[in-house]
């Protein structure tokens, strides 16, 4: 043992015995006085006069004490801590998220003035990220302000800070996650589905409208034009996202550019999903992910239907279904579910298209399999699988005459807008308030 733990031991054992003299002393002293006060009440000739003294001296404490704690009642201090559950409460409904971007210079206490402007309004940042750029620094914010303060107020605390460009919309508790987290859960959705490419670019960059060009991948250079970003895929294609309201930055390019990179290592890829369709006739059904393996059963299956059924599908006569389905089988573009036979031949085709914010619903059956409730069966799975997919709205291209696919989008329960240009009418169906009628995308039914 060190000299060092012999002293530290030595003085707590000293402290231990000095505390314990005290206390004995005290419980002495205590005693004596308690022998004190007896001999005096017992045996003095004031004693029962002394005792009722005290008595009434304590009783009129008691009630001098009540009555002071009815004039001044206690404050919200000692009913409880600060911050306590009510107060949050009160303060959430008193506030709202906003979504912020704002370019500063790129110099010390730039940001520094910008949330202390922010401050000055009561504003709180909830999560922040830098994207630099060669002359300045954008940042980007999620607030939560009081729900009294205005846009335009908001951005004038933001000017006052020394901000310009500034841009805000209202955000939602869907956002309040951290950036590398939300890459992340993207780049595994990505890696599972071929199809979640696109979503996730959308999901990643807010409102952003996305369009895929076949063909015109090799002829444009990857890159960011503004509010237009470009990234050429390895099909070919070209993806092009825009966003009128707020322009891309270098780092939301890299960001794109690493998912795209992602998807070309790990190749086209389908989960493998199915679930079973029970008819009243007793036929053996199965509905399941359709992939480009599936092309040879696809084109043989329009061989089968007739001339209407593929103009209905196709707004038009169709010569060549290979033009078509090579692109719709790549999983890409979107979701195909097929519709198989217990013999595995292909009778339903359905396609979930993604573009701009919303997604296109196509459907072609069989003609041999029409009228058994198939259409209605894979338009629900579809909406089902748009949302799923963080999608609200789906829509469908047809004309007035195709009355079975209009009764098919009304069997969603969603509300739906007609619009009618030039012979075609296309049917939006918004799916949020019919997400609890729709079932899950994979049930048995």
């Amino acid at each position: 043992m060190d000299d060092t733990a012999y002293t530290h031991r030595n003085a707590k054992r000293q402290h231990r015995w000095r505390r314990e003299a005290v206390e004995l002393a005290a419980v002495f002293s205590a005693v004596a006085a308690a022998d004190l006060v007896a001999n005096v009440v017992v045996h003095g000739h004031d004693g029962p006069v002394l005792l009722f003294a005290s008595a009434g001296a304590l009783l009129a404490a008691v009630l001098f004490r009540v009555r002071l704690a009815h004039r001044h009642p206690p404050g919200p201090e000692a009913l409880g801590p600060p911050g306590g559950e009510s107060e949050v409460t009160s303060a959430e409904e008193q506030t709202a998220l906003w979504r912020l971007r704002t370019s500063v210079a790129d110099a010390p206490g730039s940001l520094a003035r910008v949330c202390g402007a922010l401050a000055e309004r009561r504003v709180n940042i909830v999560s922040m990220q830098a994207h630099p750029l060669p002359d300045c620094t954008v940042d980007e914010f999620i607030v939560r302000a009081p729900a009294a303060l205005t846009r335009a107020e908001l951005a004038a605390a933001v000017a006052a800070g020394g901000g310009w460009d500034i841009w805000s919309d209202r955000a939602d508790a869907h956002e309040l996650v951290d950036v590398p987290r939300q890459v992340l859960a993207l780049a595994t959705r990505t890696a599972l589905d071929a199809a979640e490419l696109p979503v996730a670019l959308r999901q990643l960059f807010g409102r952003a409208a996305i369009r895929q060009f076949p063909g015109r991948g090799a002829a444009v250079q990857p890159g960011v034009d503004g509010h237009v970003m470009r990234l050429p895929l390895p099909n070919g294609d070209l993806l092009e996202l825009s966003r009128p309201n707020l322009p891309f930055t270098p780092t939301e390019f890299a960001r794109a550019r690493t998912l795209v990179e992602l998807d070309t290592v790990l190749g086209p890829r389908v989960p493998q999903v199915a679930a079973r369709i029970s008819r009243p006739a007793g036929d053996d059904l199965t509905v399941r992910r359709a992939t480009p393996a599936d092309r040879e059963a696809a084109v043989a299956m329009h061989a089968r239907c007739s001339p209407e059924s593929l103009r209905r599908r196709y707004h038009g006569p169709v010569k060549d279904a290979d033009r078509y389905l090579n692109h719709l089988l790549d999983p890409r573009h979107g979701q195909t579910l097929a519709v198989e036979t217990a013999q595995g031949r292909l009778v339903a085709l359905s396609h979930l298209m993604w573009d701009d914010e919303g997604a296109e619903i196509a459907l072609l059956v069989e003609d041999a399999w029409q009228r058994r409730g198939l259409g209605v069966d894979l338009v629900r799975r579809m909406a089902a699988l748009a949302l799923e997919s963080g999608v609200g709205t789906v829509y469908a291209v047809t004309t007035a005459a195709n009355t079975g696919l209009i009764s098919t989008m009304r069997r969603l329960s969603a509300p739906l807008d007609y619009q009618v240009e030039e012979g075609t009418l296309v049917i939006t169906a918004h799916l949020a308030e019919a997400a609890e009628k729709l079932p899950a995308p994979w049930a048995a039914r």
